[in-house]
């Protein structure tokens, strides 16, 4: 990515500061993961056996671990280190949930901790072609985010996507060295769209296109804007989550994150969440089961997004 500084209509081009050592990354990262990956920071440097885990985060959004590695270079293999580090988290949780409850001073149980939605972050100043075509793959547990910083206090974040319709599990043999691959995804599993709207669920064809059209329609609400599917809705984020739909055959439910008092609902349509349990981060939710509202909804989730822009 290459930064430039606009005056007058001139371009001045921003000088790179590259990290001397991961450890300048990590630092960074930990002391702000909050805001840029909406985690909660646990640990650094745990220790699980003959590993070391660099930071341990966990995800309040789906109730699960993160661990999150730093790179200088490009000689390894994702796949390897992120294969072996869950497979590690899953043959040891009472390790991870010791150290969460002893550092944050909570008490969380083992049932309580989504296990399926565990992953792992990478950071990296770059990221070889190799690296990246081994994780493109539509359900893989992990994530590739390159980092760059900038002279004048700038930093660079790019989150490497993956656009193939392909599973890994597909790819297996029963070839020796697979085996840690299988396990793991037993019991890890990555969400996506095809889960909530196609697989095992049989949605009706109006649920579909209401969901699509609410999509559209959210994702063309600003360029920064990214789409988070987890286990029981799908999230759509700038700075943070902003609204979250949750799909059933009856029609589409969506949570306005806004806490009880800030939304302008003139029409009185929304449900007050701020005493009930629920999933998502706002007091807001409304039924759609047409489109006859979807212009009203789409103000709501306007005010919103507006919203976590300034927080």
């Amino acid at each position: 990515m290459k930064l430039y500084k606009i005056a007058n209509q001139d371009l001045s081009p921003i000088s790179s500061n590259p990290f001397k050592l991961e450890k300048d990354i990590q630092n960074l990262i930990e002391k702000n993961v909050d805001t840029l990956f909406n985690l909660e920071f646990v640990a650094t440097e745990l220790k699980v056996e003959n590993f070391r885990f660099d930071s341990l985060c966990f995800d309040n959004e789906t109730n699960s671990f993160v661990i999150i590695e730093y790179k200088k270079g490009s000689s390894y293999s994702v796949i390897d280190q992120g294969y072996t580090y869950l497979s590690l988290m899953l043959n040891n949780k009472s390790d991870f949930i010791l150290e969460y409850n002893e550092t944050l001073g909570r008490n969380i149980k083992r049932n309580e901790i989504d296990w399926s939605q565990s992953r792992i972050i990478f950071v990296s100043p770059k990221f070889s072609n190799y690296q990246k075509t081994s994780i493109n793959f539509k359900n893989i547990p992990f994530e590739l985010w390159e980092v760059m910083r900038y002279k004048n206090g700038i930093l660079g974040l790019n989150k490497v996507n993956t656009d193939s319709d392909v599973e890994i599990n597909s790819t297996l043999t029963d070839e020796k060295g697979t085996n840690i691959v299988k396990k793991v995804s037993e019991e890890i599993i990555r969400y996506d769209e095809d889960y909530h709207l196609y697989k095992n669920k049989n949605r009706p064809a109006f649920v579909i296109e209401l969901y699509n059209e609410l999509k559209e329609r959210i994702l063309n609400l600003g360029d920064d804007i990214e789409f988070n599917v987890r286990k029981q809705t799908i999230g759509f984020k700038g700075n943070r989550i902003f609204t979250d739909l949750i799909i059933y055959n009856k029609g589409v439910g969506v949570m306005i994150n806004m806490k009880k008092g800030t939304l302008d609902d003139y029409l009185n349509l929304t449900e007050d969440l701020s005493e009930k349990g629920h999933w998502g981060n706002g007091d807001y939710r409304v039924w759609m089961h047409s489109n006859e509202h979807i212009d009203y909804v789409m103000n709501l989730i306007k005010q919103s997004y507006k919203n976590q822009l300034n927080h």
